[in-house]
């Protein structure tokens, strides 16, 4: 009868083999292995998104500025076709000292939008600051008074940093759904919209989209 209740108590104090830890380990990393790329893209989606969010806010911003004369129109890039389009900024060099306000390198339609609100202006270093690439295009005018179209692209300041590769252009877009870093050398966003400080008529849109029309219809006054 002693003998027995023994064993009991030494079974009711048994405990976990090193084989049944290991095993325990070897499913828990099994498991952990499973959903780390959930984890992982997760995380990346989030952070471009919320990267994609505050550019867009950056540009908007920047429009209604130029709109409301609050920000002076970026000069008149020209270009080498009639559809517009335009090159993106070189790589190498970026001299934006004043928060807010345009660049003096390397190019003088780049405007430095301070993400880190340090008020140091824009630096190739920062993964938060954003710079604006902005184009004033009518091809009837160079008053900046005049209706024009304003095009915008904006990257990411690091991209601009000499560190292999080229800033693109579309149709290369950073993806808000991503699985790893996002290409810093490509824009987070490109828009087009339309400045005016008077009222629009439809002769000011003949007169300056005419130019572009490569057979204008002969019933048209356009």
């Amino acid at each position: 009868m002693i003998h027995q209740k023994q064993q009991a108590f030494l079974s009711s104090q048994s405990g976990f083999t090193i084989i049944e830890s290991l095993v325990a380990i070897v499913v828990v990393g099994i498991l952990l292995a499973a959903i780390a790329p959930v984890i992982v893209l997760s995380v990346a989606t989030r952070v471009q998104a919320r990267r994609v969010e505050l550019a867009t806010d950056a540009v908007q911003t920047y429009i209604d500025g130029v709109r409301s004369q609050a920000i002076p129109p970026p000069p008149i890039t020209d270009t080498a076709d009639n559809s517009g389009n335009y090159p993106a900024p070189p790589v190498g060099n970026l001299t934006c000292n004043t928060a807010n306000a345009y660049c003096s390198a390397p190019a003088t339609n780049l405007y430095c939008v301070d993400g880190d609100a340090n008020g140091s202006g824009c630096t190739m270093s920062s993964i938060r600051d954003f710079i604006i690439q902005a184009l004033r295009r009518n091809t009837s005018s160079t008053t900046s008074q005049d209706t024009y179209q304003l095009r915008i692209r904006i990257y990411r300041a690091d991209g601009f940093a000499n560190d292999g590769g080229n800033l693109t252009i579309a149709p290369s877009k950073q993806l808000i759904f991503t699985n790893k870093a996002s290409d810093h050398k490509a824009p987070l966003l490109e828009t087009t919209t339309e400045i005016s400080s008077k009222v629009m008529t439809f002769s000011d849109f003949c007169a300056r989209l005419k130019p572009l029309r490569s057979n204008p219809n002969p019933q048209s006054n356009c």
